[in-house]
């Protein structure tokens, strides 16, 4: 028996390509514009809609990226040592990384492909491998965070060692990355949106126990400095928000958020879904990442010691209790464990546009994960490291977001859903932003000042 072939969008085929129907066609063509004519008649629209809700998930999946173990040092740290004063940089910060995530679900949406396999048909052989080079560099930098974070949580809650705290984060999270793709994508998406809710309980739960003045929190939305230290701890902040894997990733998950058989919505429904998705996502994510900031200043003002996860933990266990900062510490576990996962299927699909070969997913697991474990193996104080990682995360940045404002602009690429002139000069102020400020983070670093 013949095997039918697969159709590809361009109308070729990657088997034997079966002659038409044209009688087939012409019925089935009758058949869709009388259902069309019977649903006008009946006040519905000539197309059935999706449902909302079944368009919601990606978003959340790369908002994980926004409260990884990197994140929640930084926020609780600024608490500790600046108040509320720098409240107001996280809501900037926060808008920003609505406006490039939806972006980069609008690539996904509009064209079909993930930004890195735009990227891969628009360069030569050379070109792909460096950019995969530094994109590879990134996703270790990335996973070095998600690892020690998770084997710090291991360690506060179990005592467990950090080197087999990170073996463990490494075991669990390939697990998860076994429901990624295919028919059990949904399964991933909702597993990483329960850790999700699990880290905004887990790291809000501090503001019932010793809710904070509000009028203190609103004077915090107010844009200020109070020395030269402030200023690079904001621009630290700033920089840092927006993460390159969540850029390149989110191109895809729009896409693989349908499967094989699965009808699509419209261009327009997608885009709607995705904007909707994208502002709930980051609302989550801003809500957890300001909360951090509310409860060290609230509790943690001018405490010694806070400049580390380990450190924090401690000072919110003294001042919130025990219950409190065991429910911190698994916030910070379920922060490691979905930031990781999300962090090497990046990696897998940065690989796959570029390189044009699928590699297995636990094999892109053990390239990020090993470097990770060196470093808790032989690190005196692996906290540091973090450091180091969010230098190097910053020099990735300008690579995944510049093409993006690129693309999105390009009529040749989006059609009529490209970028407006208004809206692209939008694009880039943010885009200069942020590549500036962690440009001044990588001289500062290497001066010794940050």
């Amino acid at each position: 028996m013949a095997r039918r072939s697969e159709t590809k969008p361009d109308g070729t085929a990657d088997g034997v390509q079966e002659p038409v129907d044209i009688d087939t066609l012409e019925l089935d063509a009758e058949a869709a514009q009388d259902i069309a004519i019977a649903r006008k008649d009946e006040g519905r629209p000539e197309k059935a809609t999706h449902a909302l809700a079944s368009m919601l998930g990606p978003a959340f999946v790369a908002a994980v990226a926004y409260v990884d173990p990197g994140n929640v040092a930084a926020n609780l740290t600024s608490g500790a040592k600046y108040g509320y004063m720098l409240v107001w940089v996280l809501v900037v910060a926060n808008c920003m990384s609505v406006l490039i995530q939806y972006q980069a679900a609008k690539l996904g949406v509009v064209t079909g492909k993930s930004l890195p396999q735009i990227l891969g048909e628009r360069m030569g052989t050379t070109g792909r491998f460096l950019f995969f080079m530094q994109a590879e560099v990134i996703a270790i930098a990335t996973d070095l965070a998600e690892v020690i974070g998770g084997a710090i949580a291991l360690n506060l809650l179990f005592g467990i060692p950090m080197l087999l705290g990170g073996c463990i984060i490494g075991a669990v999270s390939t697990l998860l990355l076994l429901f990624q793709g295919g028919e059990t994508h949904k399964i991933f998406e909702r597993l990483v949106i329960g850790l999700l809710l699990v880290i905004t309980f887990g790291f809000i739960a501090g503001l019932f126990m010793d809710p904070p003045n509000p009028l203190a929190v609103a004077e915090g939305l107010v844009p200020r400095f109070s020395d030269g230290s402030s200023v690079l701890m904001a621009a630290s902040m700033l920089g840092a928000t927006v993460m390159p894997h969540a850029i390149y990733l989110h191109s895809t998950l729009v896409n693989d958020h349908f499967g094989k058989g699965i009808d699509r919505p419209s261009v327009p429904e997608m885009m709607h879904g995705s904007r909707i998705d994208v502002v709930w996502a980051l609302a989550i994510a801003g809500t957890v990442n300001i909360a951090l900031l509310v409860i060290a200043a609230n509790s943690l003002y001018g405490m010694d010691g806070t400049d580390t996860i380990e450190g924090a933990q401690h000072a919110i266990t003294q001042m919130l209790g025990p219950a409190i900062g065991t429910i911190f510490s698994i916030g910070l576990l379920a922060s490691s464990l979905s930031s990781t996962s999300v962090g090497t299927y990046a990696g897998s699909e940065i690989m796959k546009g570029l390189l044009r070969v699928k590699v297995p997913m636990w094999a892109c697991r053990i390239v990020t994960l090993v470097p990770a474990l060196v470093v808790l193996a032989f690190a005196n104080n692996p906290t540091e490291a973090l450091i180091i990682g969010q230098v190097v995360l910053s020099i990735g940045i300008p690579f995944a977001l510049i093409p993006l404002m690129r693309y999105t602009h390009d009529r040749e690429i989006m059609g009529k859903y490209a970028d407006g002139t208004v809206k692209h000069i939008i694009c880039l102020a943010v885009c200069a932003v942020i590549v500036l400020l962690n440009l001044v983070l990588i001289v500062l670093t290497a001066m010794g000042k940050a």
